[in-house]
């Protein structure tokens, strides 16, 4: 065994639900199922579900009950919102918003962002962050991918060059595509001195490395609680209070406002909160903001370096599995070398990817997700295509070198075991050197095996 893998073997990933789930294949036989789609949601830890299961007797409204189970859910809320802020590093006066995940974080920042502010998004972001900026009293400059680190910071330098006014800069963390990491403290330091905010899409990289809004100098950060080993649908949107306590509550009902007053002449006048109460309107969603705090806490005290460098471990694993096999082509913006985390994207010589990933699930178990994962600019941009994915099932008789229109991603975390990778990589060889076993088709969209035809 080499020193590689006797340290990842050394180090044991932390139990998630899930982790001894059999799968059936298609052979009728059943096998340990290998998640690696943990960029997609993450498996919950085992830890956070003791924690809610511990909880749930005890639930009670919140904010508005004056009974004992009231009262502890009450704490027990305000107690996870201190939780994430500590887990966020953030500064004094900075406030935590409990939302739906990262896509109801960046609709609600940008439902408060002054009439007539200029956004800046690279084409690369995901689409959560690249499309809530399209609304009404707002301007958004779309960057072109750039080609490096460097030329980031060099485009947002120019794009930024001149203007004035409100502006707002959004940059994700790690690509939820490529898994690199992006020049963030950079970014914002260029953004600053511009006199813009930034705020910083970290579903992807807040659940593989450390996130402190301090160090990294960020306005706003966003992320969702079920890319963080947590369920139950929740997210945080954190950072700066002054625009969101200038604006109009992101959801108008109870909770959200302090005061609601009848006028002689009908009319009806509210007085909102202040602080995160103004844009939680409505009973919130306790044992999600808990779940994310049980995750925060049990990520930090596992540590998350020790997490990191397990997880870089499996990633040189992988890497160098997947380049033994030429026909395999590895996606990435910023070169080979460049920091990443545990996602990575490719696509196969003379394969349809939706007709991989189904022989990876059917054949061997696997979960892995292909497509455009819901940043189609970044991955038409990888791929040098315009058009739209094929929605055919099956590997195409083409030239050699001819390569699909969408791509597979696999991705894990600090739940995933060694013998997961290296199943992957044993059949992504199996199956480029042998084919797949079985014949598939197309159904309601996605690509299947064909049960009723068995390719001998």
């Amino acid at each position: 065994m080499s020193s590689s893998s006797a340290s990842v073997a050394a180090c044991t990933p932390l139990p998630v639900l899930g982790r001894d789930v059999e799968v059936p294949l298609v052979t009728g036989e059943k096998v340990v199922y290998a998640a690696l789609d943990y960029a997609a949601s993450a498996p919950a830890l085992q830890r956070v579900w003791d924690d809610v299961a511990a909880y749930a007797p005890y639930y009670g409204s919140v904010h508005r009950g004056a009974g004992y189970l009231s009262q502890l859910s009450t704490d027990l809320f305000e107690q996870s919102r201190a939780a994430v802020a500590e887990f966020l590093d953030l500064r004094e006066g900075d406030q935590v918003v409990f939302t739906r995940a990262t896509t109801d974080s960046l609709n609600l920042l940008a439902s408060v962002l002054p009439a007539g502010t200029a956004v800046f998004a690279f084409e690369t972001e995901h689409h959560a962050s690249l499309l809530p900026w399209r609304r009404a009293g707002l301007t958004v400059d779309y960057l072109r991918a750039p080609r490096s680190p460097r030329q980031a910071v060099a485009a947002l330098e120019e794009a930024l060059r001149g203007t004035e006014g409100p502006r707002l800069v959004c940059v994700t963390g790690a690509s939820n595509v490529t898994g690199e990491i992006w020049p963030v403290a950079e970014l914002a330091e260029v953004a600053h001195r511009h006199g813009a905010r930034i705020v910083l899409d970290a579903a992807q990289l807040a659940p593989h490395h450390r996130v402190s809004v301090r160090e990294l100098d960020v306005d706003w950060v966003a992320f969702s609680g079920h890319k963080l080993y947590a369920p139950f649908g929740a997210g945080v949107l954190a950072g700066r209070q002054d625009w969101l306590d200038a604006a109009e509550p992101y959801l108008a009902g109870g909770g959200a406002s302090r005061s609601v007053a009848r006028e002689a002449d009908g009319s009806v006048v509210v007085e909102w909160h202040q602080g995160a109460a103004r844009h939680e309107a409505g009973s919130p969603n306790v044992i999600g903001a808990y779940a994310i705090a049980s995750a925060c806490r049990a990520l930090t005290e596992a540590g998350l370096d020790t997490l990191a460098a397990r997880e870089q471990e499996l990633l040189a694993r992988l890497r160098a599995g997947l380049a033994e096999v030429p026909e395999v082509k590895v996606l990435s913006l910023f070169g080979d070398g460049h920091p990443q985390v545990g996602v990575l994207s490719f696509v196969v010589s003379g394969w349809n990817s939706s007709h991989f990933a189904a022989a990876l699930s059917a054949e061997y178990g696997i979960g892995v997700r292909d497509g455009l994962f819901c940043a189609h600019p970044l991955v038409r941009h990888l791929l040098g295509a315009e058009e739209e994915a094929p929605s055919e099932c099956g590997a195409p008789e083409g030239r050699d070198g001819e390569r699909s229109l969408n791509a597979i991603r696999v991705s894990f975390g600090a739940g995933t075991p060694t013998e997961h990778v290296d199943r992957f990589v044993t059949a992504v060889k199996e199956l480029v050197s042998d084919g797949a076993r079985w014949s598939y088709r197309t159904e309601a969209g996605r690509c299947v095996p064909d049960t009723r035809i068995h390719a001998a």
